[in-house]
């Protein structure tokens, strides 16, 4: 099993949109690196979901369900999408200060490329971040 994080605007699509709809697809993505990452990932991978702008926190846990699969928002039809089933919410939300503020994530992509909306998380960080978020992953 691998561990993602996705970033999604709240105002656009929040966790409890995910939680609402149990099962949702994760379209929209158009930067070349994060629809990489979306065709790397696999049934039964994790994902956390992180509510970007003005949040910028982990705030549940996903699950892929559906592997990657032609993206009908983009006209281009060049990128994909995949499904996430909503898991649960964390214990405690982890922001991105206190993501910053842990020297064991120095190198963990949130860190690195902020602005990248779907990145790997290795398992290292996965294992951390579940116990700063008081979750079992």
């Amino acid at each position: 099993m691998a561990y993602w994080l996705v970033k999604s605007e709240p105002g656009e699509w929040s966790w409890d949109d995910h939680v609402r709809d149990g099962v949702a697809e994760w379209d929209g993505v158009r930067n070349h690196q994060a629809a990489n990452n979306l065709r790397a990932m696999k049934i039964g991978d994790r994902a956390f979901f992180y509510h970007s702008v003005n949040e910028k926190r982990i705030v549940g846990v996903l699950e892929v369900v559906r592997e990657f699969y032609p993206d009908p928002t983009d006209p281009s039809g060049r990128f994909d999408m995949v499904d996430f089933k909503a898991l649960f919410p964390v214990k405690r939300p982890v922001t991105l200060a206190e993501i910053k503020a842990e020297p064991a994530l120095a190198d963990f992509a949130l860190v690195r490329h902020s602005r990248l909306s779907v990145m790997p998380v290795s398992d290292e960080h996965w294992r951390l971040l579940c116990e700063m978020a008081e979750t079992e992953g």
